[in-house]
C-alpha cells in the first residue's frame, strides 16, 4: 500500500487563483500561477461573454512532462500571464477529469494539423467554438516556429480585426466534425463474413508494421499497445482453430517477441516493477518515465494471456511484477487504486528544479558503490557504462539530457550470462534479485515523483480485471517457480482481495444507489464530472471478471443496475462517450477513436455484450434484452468502415456472432475440489472469456446465508447457468455441465470433469 502523503500547501504564495478550490492534482498544480485561471464551467464562459474576449483553453494532466515545461516557461511568467489576463479568459482542464472536453478539442487539433498531444492549447470563441489550436508552444520564437507570446498577439489581432471570419471558420470546423462523428448507424444485420474480414485486415496491417528486430508494431516512439497484442493473439487463435497452425504461429511469435523486448527494455522498471508510458526510441530503451494506471492494468492482462498460452513463467513473472508494484505503490488506504506517477522529480532534496527520469536513472559509479562485489555482474546484465548507456539509438537521447547516466536494459538472455560466469541459473537470478533490492532501497530515499492520487473509475475497472484474472490464472504456475525481487511471490488469491477492495471503494464512494449513476473520479470526494461511458463499460467488465473468477454474486446484481445506466448514456444508434442528462457544455459527443492505449468505451461496452447475452437468454425483461441487442448492433456497425475499425471491436464482433460454450461445475464435494476444477478452466487462453463459473450456486449446499436471495434472483431472470445446474443434481460428485447459448449437454463427472473443461475451452467451437 502506498504510504506517500500529499505535498503540503500550507506555505504562502504570491498568486492564488480559482483553481485553489478544485480537487484535481493537475488544477492544483496551477493554483498559484500568475495566470487568472478558471476551471471549466459557466463562470468562465459568462466572463468571456461579458468581456467579449476569446477563451484560452489549456488541457493536460498532472504527470505530463511537457505540461510541466509549458507551465514553467509560460504560465509562471509574469509577462505571459499579463497577456493572457488582459486579452483572454483562461481555462484549465484536467483531461483525466473531463475526457469529454479533451476529446472534442483534441479531435479538432488532430483534424486541423494532423497530430495532437498534451498540453493541448486551444483558443475558443465565448460560445466554445474553436478558433485555432496546437499543443506545446515555447515562450519565444525559435527555430522558425512562433512562440507562445507571438501566438497570443496574433490571436488577439485576428479577434479584433477578422472576428467574423475566425468565428465562421470555427463553426464550420465543428459542423464538419459533428457530421463526420455523429452519423447515425443502422441496426441492420452485418453482411456475412464482415467481422472476420475486418479482423483479418487489422491483423495484416499490424503484421506489415511489425518490427522484427526489436519487436512492437510501428516505429518510434513506441507505445505498449495491449489492444493490438490482444487482437493478434485472438487472430492467431482463430487461425489455429481453422487448421492454419503455421500462420497462427507467425502471429504468436510476433506477440511473444514484442512482450519479451518490452520486458527486457528500459520501458520496464527493472528495479521497482511496472512499465513507463512509452519509449522514445525503437529499442524500447529510453522511456518517457511517467507511469499510467491504464497501462499497468492492460499489460498485466496481456502477460497473463501469454502465460496461459505458453505456460512460460517469464510471462507470469512480469504480470506479477506489474501487480506487485501496484499493491506496493498505488493502492490507497481504502483499497482505491491511484492514477499515475510523474516522469519528473528532483535530483536531490531541496533541488529547485525537477528533471525527467531523475528517480529511475543511475550513474555507473553509484551502482558500483552500492553493489560492491556483484557490481560487475549487474552492470553487464543491464548494460551499465561509466559514460552512460543511452547510446543504443540516435533517438534515445538527442539532447544529451542523460549524459553519464544509465537506463537499465537487458541486451542478453540471463541464461547466456549465467553460463558465461559459470553460475547455476538459480544462483544467478538470486544475485540479481539481491542487487535490485539494494538499489530499490537506495532509490526509495530519493525524492519521489509526484503521485496523482485521483481515482478514475474506468482505469480502476481495467486494473480490477487484471487482479481478478491473475488470482486464478497464476494457479497454473509450477510449484517449483522461484521469485526474485521486485516480485513478491504471494499466493494468487491475494490478488482477488485487491480486486474486491477496489470494487468496494467504487461502489461506496463513486456510485449513487438512488440514481444508479457513477461519478467519473474521486479525490477528497467525488468529482463534479459524471460517469462516462468508459467508466460504466470497464467497471462492468471488472464486475463480470470478479463474478467469473471469484464467484461473487453481489457483483452480478451490481453490474445489472450499472448496465442499465450505461445503456442510458448511449445515444441510440451510436455508442459514444457520454453522460446522458447532464449539463456539461460540450459541443458534441464524439464516437471514440482508438488512438490512446486505453481501449475505447465502445470496445469496453462490446466486451460485455457476449457475456450478458450468454448469462441472460431466458425470460428477462424484454426491453433490457432489446437494449443489449441494440448495443451489440451499434458496436458491430463500426466494423463496416474497415479503415477506421477499432481493433478490439474486430475480434469482439467476430466473437459475438459465434457459438458460446461454458462449463458449469456442481456438487456437494469439498469446495477445494470444485475450485480445482474451476481453476483449470481459467488456465487456458480464451479471448474475453464468456464462461460463467457459478461458484455461488455451488456454495448453496454449504449453507451460505445469501443463497435464498440468489436463488430468487436467478429464478427471476431465468439465468441459463442456474437452469442447467438446477436440472442436473450432482449428489456427492463434482459434475460439469457444458452450456451452449442457453442449452446444456449431458453432465460429466469423476475424473472426466477436468478434461471436460479443458476440451471445451480449447475446442474451436468454444471460443
Amino acid at each position: 500500500m502506498s504510504e506517500r502523503t500529499p505535498t503540503s500547501t500550507s506555505h504562502s504564495h504570491q498568486h492564488t487563483n480559482r483553481l485553489a478550490n478544485e480537487h484535481s492534482p493537475y488544477l492544483l498544480q496551477h493554483a498559484h500561477n500568475p495566470v487568472d485561471w478558471y476551471p471549466w464551467g459557466e463562470e468562465a464562459f459568462a466572463e468571456a461573454r461579458k468581456r467579449d474576449v476569446p477563451i484560452f483553453l489549456s488541457i493536460g494532466y498532472s504527470t505530463c512532462h511537457w505540461c510541466h515545461v509549458m507551465e514553467e516557461e509560460s504560465f509562471e511568467d509574469e509577462q505571459v500571464a499579463k497577456l493572457l489576463n488582459d486579452w483572454f479568459v483562461s481555462i484549465k482542464v484536467d483531461r483525466e477529469e473531463r475526457p469529454d472536453v479533451d476529446k472534442v478539442y483534441m479531435t479538432y487539433v488532430q483534424a486541423l494539423y494532423g497530430g495532437g498531444g498534451w498540453p493541448l492549447s486551444v483558443f475558443l470563441s465565448p460560445d466554445l467554438k474553436p478558433l485555432m489550436g496546437g499543443t506545446y508552444f515555447p515562450p519565444d520564437d525559435k527555430y522558425g516556429r512562433p512562440g507562445f507570446k507571438t501566438i497570443l498577439r496574433k490571436v488577439k489581432d485576428a479577434w479584433d480585426k477578422k472576428r467574423d471570419m475566425l468565428i465562421q471558420s470555427g463553426a464550420f470546423a465543428i459542423e464538419q466534425l459533428s457530421e463526420a462523428l455523429s452519423a447515425s448507424v443502422s441496426s441492420n444485420k452485418l453482411p456475412d463474413g464482415l467481422p472476420q474480414n475486418a479482423l483479418n485486415l487489422c491483423a495484416e496491417q499490424l503484421s506489415r508494421s511489425y518490427d522484427s528486430q526489436f519487436g512492437g508494431f510501428g516505429s518510434a516512439p513506441k507505445f505498449p499497445r495491449p489492444v493490438e497484442i490482444q487482437l493478434m493473439l485472438y487472430h492467431s487463435k482463430k487461425l489455429e482453430d481453422a487448421g492454419k497452425s503455421g500462420e497462427a504461429n507467425k502471429g504468436l511469435k510476433m506477440v511473444f517477441f514484442t512482450l519479451q523486448c518490452m520486458a527486457m527494455g528500459g520501458i520496464h522498471d527493472h528495479i521497482g516493477g511496472s512499465f513507463h508510458r512509452y519509449s522514445v526510441d525503437e529499442r524500447w530503451h529510453v522511456p518517457h518515465f511517467e507511469k499510467m494506471l491504464y497501462d499497468q492494468g492492460q499489460l498485466a492482462n496481456v502477460y497473463l494471456d501469454a502465460f496461459s498460452i505458453t505456460k512460460n513463467d517469464f510471462y507470469s513473472y512480469i504480470s506479477r511484477d506489474i501487480l506487485d508494484y501496484l499493491r506496493r505503490d498505488m493502492i490507497g488506504p481504502h483499497g482505491e487504486i491511484f492514477s499515475a506517477e510523474d516522469a519528473d522529480s528532483a535530483e536531490s532534496e531541496g533541488a529547485a528544479r525537477k528533471k525527467e527520469g531523475a528517480f529511475y536513472i543511475w550513474a555507473g559509479k553509484e551502482v558500483e558503490d552500492i553493489l560492491g562485489d556483484h557490481a560487475n555482474l549487474f552492470k553487464e546484465h543491464y548494460y551499465i557504462k561509466p559514460t552512460g548507456n543511452c547510446d543504443l539509438s540516435r533517438m534515445s537521447d538527442p539532447q544529451n539530457e542523460f549524459k553519464g547516466k544509465n537506463v537499465l536494459i537487458e541486451l542478453n538472455e540471463s541464461s547466456a550470462l549465467a553460463s558465461k560466469l559459470g553460475l547455476p541459473m538459480e544462483k544467478y537470478l538470486d544475485i540479481l534479485g539481491d542487487c535490485k533490492q539494494k538499489l530499490f532501497d537506495v532509490r526509495s530515499r530519493r525524492p519521489r515523483p509526484h503521485l496523482d492520487d485521483k481515482v478514475i473509475v474506468s482505469w480502476n475497472g481495467l486494473t480490477i480485471s487484471s487482479f481478478a484474472r491473475a488470482s486464478k490464472i497464476l494457479k497454473g504456475e509450477a510449484e517449483s517457480t522461484i521469485f526474485n525481487f521486485p516480485v513478491v511471490g504471494c499466493d494468487p488469491k491475494e490478488y482477488m482481495e485487491v480486486a474486491e477492495k477496489a470494487a468496494s471503494f467504487i461502489r461506496s464512494h463513486l456510485y449513487n444507489e438512488q440514481t444508479r449513476r457513477l461519478h467519473h473520479s474521486f479525490r477528497n470526494g467525488p468529482s463534479k464530472a459524471p460517469g462516462f461511458l468508459d467508466d460504466y463499460a470497464f467497471l462492468i467488465s471488472a464486475l463480470l471478471d470478479l463474478y467469473e473468477f471469484g464467484g461473487y454474486f453481489n457483483t452480478l446484481t451490481c453490474f445489472l443496475s450499472l448496465h442499465g445506466s450505461k445503456l442510458s448514456c448511449i445515444n441510440p444508434g451510436c455508442a459514444r462517450l457520454g453522460a446522458k442528462g447532464t449539463k456539461c457544455s460540450v459541443l458534441m459527443r464524439e464516437r471514440e477513436p482508438n488512438v490512446e492505449p486505453p481501449p475505447s468505451s465502445q470496445q469496453g461496452s462490446y466486451l460485455d455484450v457476449p457475456q450478458l447475452l450468454n448469462i441472460f437468454l431466458g425470460n428477462m425483461d424484454h426491453s433490457f434484452k432489446l437494449s443489449l441487442q441494440q448495443l451489440a448492433e451499434a458496436c458491430k456497425s463500426v466494423v463496416k468502415d474497415l479503415a477506421k475499425t477499432p481493433m478490439a471491436l474486430c475480434s469482439n464482433a467476430e466473437l459475438a456472432k459465434g457459438s458460446k460454450h461454458g462449463v458449469i461445475p456442481r456438487g456437494k464435494k469439498a469446495l477445494s475440489s470444485i475450485l480445482c476444477v474451476v481453476a483449470s478452466s481459467h488456465m487456458v487462453y480464451c479471448h474475453q472469456s464468456t464462461w460463467e463459473r457459478k461458484l455461488d450456486v455451488l456454495r448453496r449446499w454449504a449453507g451460505n446465508p445469501k443463497d435464498l436471495i440468489e436463488k430468487q434472483f436467478l429464478d427471476k431472470v431465468n439465468c441459463t447457468q442456474f437452469i442447467c445446474s438446477r436440472s442436473n443434481p450432482a449428489g456427492n460428485r463434482v459434475r460439469s455441465l457444458t452450456q451452449q447459448l442457453g442449452s446444456c449437454s449431458n453432465p460429466v463427472s469423476g475424473m472426466s470433469t477436468k478434461n471436460c473443461f479443458l476440451s471445451t475451452l480449447t475446442s474451436g467451437n468454444g471460443i
